[in-house]
């Protein structure tokens, strides 16, 4: 089979030319870490309750992510609480607990019954030069070799999370990875794009640097102020990353994480990954976690969006629902979704016809110009799309 292409998708070709491949690094698995419990929560106006939790997480296992980050026990006590239910739900994924560099959040984290811990730390110079001014260079390194250690100690999956690594000295980290490496031996790192400010070509040679220096597996969290959260977390798998922290519908601080949706998929269809996942459940699980959030989603958000198979233009718009890989890169059941025809503006004869057969309706074949010059006048005064009841009434008035 061409990995290319499927009953299921239609990609470029050239993905997987060899002379592209053999310059690649892929790790022969890639596990999804899903925060949007904490890191999604943590988008401005979003709270989940307990109950939220529970079903957010109960769905994200169903799906078939490999670990949910439950929360972070520190911040309140319903946190801690619904971490301990996570837990205590045997879902297949991994549990984990977010804390701070301190001894008092592991043992919070460890109360709470997870499988692991994401350990945050700064080490950008930015973040150390004016948000951490109090701390030297040296106290970061002790402190977060320490706590890594601890979390070891104490039998928990420990990853070492030096957030905006992206804006970080190569000295410093070199200096922090092999004290913390030596010293705690974390299961691995994260590195992290905090800011969402390099570049995926960028971020593929970090992650080779990285590599190069130390054996340690990586992870990759990133945020999308730039719009390159997706590229840059597949970008860093490409240069070897195992491990892709999400959040459901890209939710997230300011401009939001690398999206679960649009991860999953590109490891799918892009990089050719043998994974897993209910992709025909993704849409169901992104307007429920859209219904929680009350976060609205633009109606163009790729994978999700409420009309990313929806086509006004008359051009091919037979093969819409005929053959839609020949419209879009993606078969719409793959994801959970279906392709549609709405007229206005842009339609063209076709339209009507593809439409009308949608609806069971019959349109007079003399009436068809002036029906379409009909919606386009109104489409335009209305200056949206007709719907269904608006076009039904206009073919009665020409019958």
């Amino acid at each position: 089979m061409e990995q290319w292409k499927s009953q299921n998708w239609w990609v470029s070709k050239y993905n997987y030319l060899e002379t592209f491949r053999r310059e690649l690094n892929l790790p022969s698995k890639v596990e999804i870490h899903d925060a949007t419990l904490r890191d999604g929560e943590q988008t401005p106006g979003v709270v989940f309750t307990i109950e939220d939790k529970v079903n957010i997480a109960k769905m994200l296992d169903e799906i078939g992510v490999d670990r949910i980050e439950a929360g972070m026990p520190a911040v309140s006590s319903d946190d801690a609480e619904a971490i301990k239910r996570i837990a205590k739900l045997g879902l297949k994924a991994r549990i984990f607990a977010f804390c701070r560099g301190k001894k008092e959040d592991i043992d919070l984290a460890k109360e709470c019954g997870v499988d692991g811990v994401i350990i945050e730390m700064p080490t950008s110079y930015p973040k150390l030069k004016f948000q951490f001014s109090k701390w030297s260079e040296d106290d970061v390194i002790n402190i977060s070799t320490e706590t890594v250690k601890y979390a070891k100690e104490l039998g928990l999956e420990t990853v070492f999370f030096g957030y905006d690594t992206t804006r970080a000295n190569w000295e410093f980290l070199q200096k922090l990875y092999e004290k913390i490496i030596a010293e705690g031996n974390p299961d691995s790192i994260g590195i992290v794009d905090t800011m969402g400010c390099i570049l995926p070509g960028a971020m593929k040679e970090f992650v080779k640097k990285i590599k190069a220096e130390f054996n340690v597996k990586l992870e990759v969290h990133t945020h999308n102020e730039l719009g390159m959260a997706t590229a840059n977390s597949l970008s860093a798998v490409e240069a070897g990353v195992e491990v892709v922290h999400t959040c459901i519908n890209g939710l997230g601080e300011r401009t939001g994480n690398a999206p679960l949706e649009e991860t999953i998929v590109g490891l799918k269809v892009l990089l050719g990954y043998n994974v897993n996942y209910k992709f025909d459940k993704i849409k169901e699980l992104s307007e429920k976690v859209e219904e929680i959030s009350n976060f609205q989603l633009a109606k163009n958000k790729p994978i999700v969006g409420k009309n990313i198979f929806v086509r006004e233009s008359g051009i091919g718009i037979e093969l819409v629902t005929n053959t839609p890989l020949a419209m879009f890169p993606l078969n719409p059941p793959f994801i959970g979704n279906k392709a549609g025809v709405v007229l206005g503006k842009k339609s063209g004869l076709k339209s009507i016809d593809v439409k009308a057969e949608e609806l069971g309706i019959t349109v007079p074949e003399d009436k068809k110009q002036d029906i379409l010059a009909r919606i386009k006048h109104e489409a335009i005064e209305k200056k949206r799309t007709l719907t269904d009841e608006e076009f039904k009434a206009i073919v009665e008035e020409f019958v």
